[in-house]
This record gives structure tokens, sequence and C-alpha cells, in this order.
């Protein structure tokens, strides 16, 4: 049965589709874990002498365990490539070669992210401007709720969209400035680069202090 000209299209489509969210390279978690306890073969450094020894973040850097492999290997990518503007990793990713990458990118994703799914009451008042925009968002200005996307808790989904949960306001606020100056790349529909724009200082602040209570007062990544 010939193939149509719309079919074909409609394949192609798919194709790319399925090469942009599945890598070429088959990950070693093996392989990764010695990158980051000792660095790459082109002379990348090792990871956890920034990112601590069980990526558990450091200052200025954040934590990496349990964080998709998909997510961490995308930002590698965008770094090495310039689309990500960061003067200390952006040499790092370069350094590392797509196999590394992979591989790193699947054993950080192998160990426990540090917060759990959970569900916070839906808040009937504003009087909690991190409750409200982690679980409803801030509609009138175009702000969906950090839930939406992020998941419950701030665990994360997929590849497009990390774990937040854990991370302390100050590492927040430079990504915020980071997309608002487009030194990294806005995300799916470009959300991320719109959100920055209106979110406050202490709108970001509230959401970091409020995630912190979520988990049960656990201390905040240091990044």
């Amino acid at each position: 049965m010939p193939v149509s000209k719309a079919s074909s299209q409609g394949l192609a489509c798919l194709a790319l589709l399925l090469a942009s969210h599945f890598p070429l390279w088959a990950a070693d978690v093996k392989a990764g874990a010695n990158i980051a306890a000792n660095g790459g073969a082109q002379g990348a450094p090792a990871c956890v002498s920034c990112h601590g020894n069980q990526g558990e973040g450091g200052p200025g850097f954040p934590p990496l365990a349990g964080q998709s492999a998909g997510y961490l290997e995308r930002q590698l990518h965008t770094l090495a490539a310039g689309k990500r503007k960061a003067v200390t990793m952006a040499p790092v990713a370069r350094a590392l070669t797509d196999q590394e990458k992979a591989d790193v990118a699947a054993y950080y994703a192998s160990l426990k992210l540090p917060i759990e799914s959970k569900v916070g009451p839906l808040p009937k008042s504003k009087d909690s401007n991190g409750a409200w925009l982690v679980e409803r968002g801030r509609w009138a200005d175009g702000i969906p709720a950090c839930a939406k996307c992020h998941g419950p808790g701030g665990t994360g989904v997929g590849t497009d969209f990390p774990a937040i949960g854990h991370l302390d306001a100050k590492y927040m606020q430079t990504q915020m400035a980071a997309w608002r100056k487009q030194e990294r790349d806005a995300g799916p529909l470009g959300l991320m680069g719109s959100i920055a724009q209106k979110l406050t200082d202490q709108d970001v602040q509230d959401v970091a202090d409020y995630y912190q209570q979520l988990h049960q007062g656990a201390k905040p990544a240091s990044n």
C-alpha cells in the first residue's frame, strides 16, 4: 500500500520526536559513578568536588541526586552548546563526551531524591503566598501552580520539569535571573522564561519557605 505524503511527514515527525526524547547512548551507571568520583577522560573534574559526595549539592551548586536522567543529560548538552550560561559548568560540560554525559546523568538519577511526593492542603486564603503559588498559582498574572508542572511536593515530572522542592531561595533566584536575562533555555513553550518575568524575589522566597515547611521542616539544600 503506498504511503501518502501526509503519512510520510507524520512518520518523519515521530522519528524526530523519538530521537529528541531517547538518547542514542546506552547509559552505564557504574561508569557514571566513576566520572562523578574521579572526573572524565577528557579532563572534566570530578562532580563530587562541587555537588557533594552523594549529589547533595554544595554552596552555589544544586543537588543532583534523584533528578531525572533525561533532564540532567539535556542540561549538560545545553551547557556545552552555550544555550545555558554558567561560567563554571559550561567548560565541564564541554569536556564530557556524549557517552559520559549519559553515564553521569544515569548515575545521579539512580540515587535517592531527598524529598517525597506530598500534596499540601489547598490554601483557602492568600495569607500564605508560597502555598498559594505552589498549590494554586496566580492565574491573574499568568502564573500556573508550581505543582502542576513540578509535581506534588516539587519532586519533578519527566525530563522537562526537575525536582525543585529541596532547593533554597538563593539558588532559585539565580535561575530566575538567568531566565530573565535569556541566559538559560526557557524550556517547553518558553514557559519558565515567561514565569520568571512575573515572579518577584519575595515570591521565590515564599515558595522556597513553603517547600521547606511541606517537607517536615527539612533544611533546603544550600545552593
